[in-house]
């Protein structure tokens, strides 16, 4: 029993003290990525590879979970407010929280599994092979190279597809408010329209811009993260796979805590 003990504490105190490296490395990548983004010119093309392979591939999978997204969450609301008569404000609550919160989480969670999980493990399989070391013979700078492609790529795609997810779940409320809810479908255009409008920044309402806002930063953590765990990746196929589920079990833990520190920032602070 005490044995038992003894290796879970060993387990957890590794497994703390792995966490706390990787966070070190993490800013310390970012740091260096934002020098190296200042401090010179970038290369597009590598820039518009990742954009395609990490953005526009998964455009199916954002568009199909917001959209039953967006249909679930008209659907449980819808209901509630149903029984007080006031079905029609579903569009006024799931276009907020579309754009507020549910599209740059759900693209976030998203391209954490999807986007930064591959990161990880095309850097990490590098690590393993001596690719890495192989470059700093060649004194390639591997940050610029490797690491600053996949932060902008990410960085511009993720509010993009929140924009996508937001309008898509938007259209899913729809569906289930004219069919399920008897919303007329004038109506719920209009209250969706009158609740995100707004003049607080270029006539952009602040939903929507607080959301874009939260997706550029969700991007950056994911490709940095992701990009900073494979190039610690050591002890082979295995080293590869833990690098892997490393970048997104933090990844997603960061989403989700940068998103109530941004939400009480701009919600909890600014508005007041």
């Amino acid at each position: 029993m005490l044995a038992a003990v003894g290796n879970s504490a060993r387990m957890l105190y590794g497994e703390i003290l792995v966490s706390v490296r990787g966070a070190g490395a993490s800013v310390g990548l970012l740091i260096d990525t934002a020098q190296r983004l200042v401090s010179g010119r970038v290369r597009i093309r590598p820039v518009l590879d990742q954009m395609f392979a990490g953005g526009v591939l998964t455009i199916p999978i954002v568009v199909l979970v917001s959209l039953f997204m967006g249909m679930v969450l008209a659907l449980q609301t819808g209901l509630e407010l149903l029984k007080f008569g006031q079905q029609d404000l579903v569009g006024v609550i799931v276009s907020v929280a579309m754009c507020r919160e549910i599209g740059p989480i759900i693209t976030g969670i998203i391209l954490s599994a999807a986007v930064g999980s591959a990161m990880a493990a095309e850097l990490g399989t590098m690590s393993v092979s001596d690719e890495l070391t192989a470059l700093d013979v060649m004194t390639v700078d591997k940050t610029r190279f490797l690491v600053l492609p996949r932060v902008l790529a990410l960085a511009v795609m993720c509010p993009i597809l929140t924009l996508f997810a937001d309008l898509v779940g938007i259209v899913g409320a729809g569906i289930v408010g004219v069919n399920r809810l008897n919303v007329g479908l004038q109506l719920f255009i209009t209250t969706t329209v009158e609740a995100l409008r707004g003049t607080a920044l270029f006539s952009l309402p602040k939903d929507l811009y607080v959301g874009l806002f939260k997706a550029i930063i969700f991007g950056i953590v994911i490709a940095v993260v992701g990009c900073a765990a494979g190039m610690r990746a050591t002890n082979g196929a295995q080293g590869v796979g833990d690098a892997t589920r490393r970048a997104v079990r933090i990844s997603i833990l960061l989403i989700v805590v940068l998103n109530y520190i941004l939400t009480g920032l701009f919600f909890g602070v600014v508005s007041r």
